[in-house]
C-alpha cells in the first residue's frame, strides 16, 4: 500500500474510531435498543472486517450502458469494524480547487461539482440473508441521512460488488448503481 494511500487510510480510520465512539456514548445515553438486535448483538463476518478500496463505482440503466459516476479510476476507502461500524468516502480523482480558495465562497459552479465529485458516509453494516444490511447515521448526501438499506451483493477473493437499488443520482432515469471494492488488508 502507498505511503499516501497509508496515511489516508490512518487519518479514515481515526475518523471512524472518534465517530463511532462518540455514536456509541450518544446511543448509551439518549436510545433504548427499538429491536431485538442492537449493533453490538449483530456479528459482522470476519472476511468483511477491514479496510477496502474503490474498484469501481458506475450507474447501470436499463439499456446496460454505464455511466462512471466519479469519473475514471476514481479513489474510495471503506473502513469497517468488527462492531459494525463503517465509514466510506468516494471522490474522483481528479477534483478543481474553489477558485476563492475558501469553502464559504464558491461559486454554484463549484458548489455543484463538489457535491457531484464526492460522496461520504458513515453508519453501521452486517449481513444478513446474503445481503449487506447498513444503516447511515450521516452522509454528504442528506437525503440518505438515517437511512436504511439492503445490497445484493457478490464476492470473488478479495473482491466485493454490491448493487445500490437507488443511488444518489440517476436513479429516476431507472439506474441501479454498482460498486466494486477491493480489500486492503
Amino acid at each position: 500500500m502507498s505511503l499516501r494511500l497509508r496515511c489516508f487510510a490512518s487519518g479514515l480510520f481515526a475518523l471512524a474510531l472518534v465517530v463511532s465512539t462518540a455514536h456509541a456514548g450518544a446511543a448509551k445515553e439518549t436510545h433504548a435498543p427499538t429491536g431485538p438486535a442492537t449493533m453490538t448483538d449483530v456479528a459482522v463476518p470476519t472476511w468483511l472486517v477491514g479496510t477496502w478500496t474503490l474498484v469501481r463505482c458506475d450507474n447501470v440503466y436499463p439499456d446496460g450502458h454505464r455511466v462512471e459516476l466519479y469519473g475514471p479510476h476514481p479513489q474510495g476507502l471503506w473502513m469497517i469494524d468488527a462492531k459494525g461500524h463503517y465509514l466510506m468516502h468516494i471522490a474522483r480523482v481528479r477534483r478543481t480547487p474553489f477558485a476563492a480558495g475558501d469553502k464559504s465562497k464558491g461559486t454554484p459552479e463549484e458548489y455543484r461539482a463538489a457535491s457531484l465529485d464526492s460522496n461520504s458516509h458513515f453508519g453501521s453494516i452486517h449481513v444478513e440473508d446474503n445481503r449487506i444490511v447498513t444503516h447511515i447515521d450521516q452522509a454528504s448526501f442528506p437525503n440518505w441521512n438515517g437511512r436504511d438499506g439492503k445490497s445484493s451483493f457478490t464476492r470473488d477473493g478479495n473482491q466485493l460488488t454490491y448493487v445500490v437499488a437507488k443511488p444518489s443520482s440517476g436513479s429516476g432515469d431507472g439506474a441501479h448503481g454498482e460498486v466494486v471494492w477491493q480489500r486492503v488488508d
